[in-house]
């Protein structure tokens, strides 16, 4: 089985049904899933924005973290100091950039929606 590290915008798409999840899902079929420990916080940020916006909708975006959960995704410490110093060479927040640097380190592909991250990604020779 071939890993892929998978960032929040992937991640919310399939957790929230949007646009895109379809080609998520078949980005991350057959593959073992890493992301930073971030990923599981950025989504809850998510749940936690939408419920304010949309209290009456409160109990459903809770249990679509459930999903998240049914995800077998491993989570990965970063190196602090090369996120912020990749995140300062390329402009991406400390977030995005701990996303690159995790697939950099793991030499895997990045799974994103993130059309910014996805290019730099891309950009990037690992």
């Amino acid at each position: 089985m071939r890993d892929k590290v998978i960032d929040a915008s992937a991640m919310a798409a399939l957790v929230f049904a949007e646009t895109g999840a379809g080609l998520v899902l078949d980005e991350i079929d057959g593959h073992r899933l890493h992301a930073p420990e971030l990923l599981a916080f950025e989504l809850m940020n998510v749940v936690w924005k939408r419920a304010r916006k949309q209290t009456a909708a409160t109990a459903l975006f809770l249990e679509s973290l459930e999903i998240m959960a049914e995800l077998e995704v491993h989570y990965r410490g970063v190196d602090r100091r090369g996120v912020v110093e990749l995140g300062l060479a390329t402009g991406l927040t400390a977030y995005d950039a701990s996303y690159l640097w995790l697939a950099r380190s793991l030499g895997v592909p990045l799974v994103t929606l993130d059309r910014r991250l996805g290019h730099v990604f891309d950009a990037q020779a690992f």
